[in-house]
């Protein structure tokens, strides 16, 4: 074990793998270890380091921020936060919605849901989430969450949440009935391996909750912000689809904590002074960051930077050795990257050596988020240590079955 793993082991508690590296820097799309080693980074942060890292117009913003007013609490208001609610209504593109900021995706579900459990006031109480899905893991998002894996340590969890397949429209509906309080979906299920809703998902999905009363819920958290080359991931999907509370975090704050529940309608009304808070939520800081990140998403149409690159991205990875890669999946620059053999976990490993950071996913699945800003010359050189990432695992011997394939 290394100096690194030891400490790390020492002073952490375990529900993390003792990391491969330390990264010391970071510019653009690329970064740099503790031993000065470059890398092209394609996991961003998890799709949070959006601008990459080092952003001029963040650095500035949270610079400024910081030296005039760091924190205030909720008990007053800052102007950041407001600006940045009245942003988010506007994207939301409803007049009447309403925001609450707090500090993480996780949190921006809890705020859903006691959003949904408040609008109904125990009249009804069935929830409707997938297998699959990922909606964090405290202990109401993580009551949310389609993984037996990640919920069976912490039984008993939250009652009166079914789930359904993924993209099943028929087990969908059928489980959507006059007593659902609400579903919660991803467009996209990114921890399962980047699984967008097949056609027509979303809209059935609309469709039933409207017919029985239920609030439709969309956690947006990985997929806002232009990823896959809408500002929503919703709107690459199902252009018509509008939820009626929707869920946003990591790349808002491009690097700064920072996570927000957007509500339409009647739900945007649910909560009164005392029904929830958060000390951290809506820091000026924060706010002043995703201030700026909006700002430099619109005015460098980073949503069709993120299309294109994301289009060069899979049609290199495509290229790549056929014995290994069985598909590329996903939208704009969010991509799964499909192995015929559960070895993601030594193709990350080979790739990290090669320069690249890349996030196995599943032991079959790889996942690239890199930060919008990627440019041609960047996504070629991802594609190329990938390239000799998957070279390497079929080097070591690995036996990949092609019965199926």
């Amino acid at each position: 074990m290394t100096s690194l793993g030891a400490r790390w082991e020492s002073a952490f508690m375990g529900n993390y793998a003792t990391p491969a590296l330390a990264l010391a820097r970071g510019e653009g799309v690329r970064v740099w270890d503790d031993e000065g080693r470059e890398y092209v980074d394609c996991i961003a942060g998890i799709a949070v380091s959006i601008l990459g890292h080092g952003h001029p117009a963040v650095v500035e913003a949270v610079s400024r921020q910081i030296a005039t007013l760091a924190h205030t609490s909720n008990l007053v208001a800052n102007l950041p936060a407001l600006s940045l609610a009245e942003r988010l209504r506007d994207l939301v593109g409803s007049p009447g919605a309403r925001v609450f900021l707090c500090n993480s995706g996780s949190e921006a579900n809890e705020a859903a849901l006691k959003v949904v459990r408040k609008h109904w006031a125990g009249a009804r109480t069935q929830v409707v989430s997938t297998l699959g899905g990922f909606h964090g893991r405290t202990a109401g998002a993580l009551s949310l969450t389609g993984q037996e894996a990640k919920r069976a340590p912490f039984a008993p969890l939250l009652p009166g949440i079914d789930f359904v397949p993924f993209g099943d429209v028929a087990a969908l509906t059928a489980a959507i009935t006059d007593q659902t309080a609400a579903v919660f979906l991803e467009p996209v299920q990114g921890e399962s391996g980047v699984v967008p809703a097949p056609p027509g998902y979303l809209e059935a999905a609309r469709a039933a909750c409207d017919a029985t009363g239920a609030l439709l819920v969309l956690d947006e958290i990985q997929g806002a912000m232009g990823r896959t080359g809408a500002f929503f991931a919703h709107q690459s999907i199902a252009p018509g689809v509008r939820p009626d509370i929707l869920t946003m975090a990591k790349g808002l704050g491009g690097g700064l904590p920072i996570g927000a529940c957007v509500a339409v309608g009647a739900p945007a009304r649910a909560l009164q002074p005392g029904d929830h808070g958060s000390t951290f939520g809506g820091n000026p800081v924060a706010c002043a960051a995703a201030l700026a990140v909006l700002d430099v998403v619109e005015q460098d149409n980073l949503a069709a930077n993120s299309a294109a690159m994301g289009e060069r991205l899979a049609d290199g990875v495509r290229g790549l050795r056929a014995a290994l890669v069985r598909e590329v999946r996903g939208l704009g620059l969010w991509r799964a990257v499909v192995l015929k053999a559960p070895v993601a976990a030594a193709v990350e490993q080979a790739a990290r050596d090669a320069g690249l950071l890349v996030n196995a996913v599943k032991p079959d699945v790889l996942r690239l988020a890199p930060a919008l800003v990627i440019r041609a010359p960047e996504v070629d050189a991802a594609v190329t240590a990938l390239g000799t990432a998957v070279g390497i695992a079929l080097g070591t011997g690995l036996r990949i079955a092609e019965k199926g394939s």
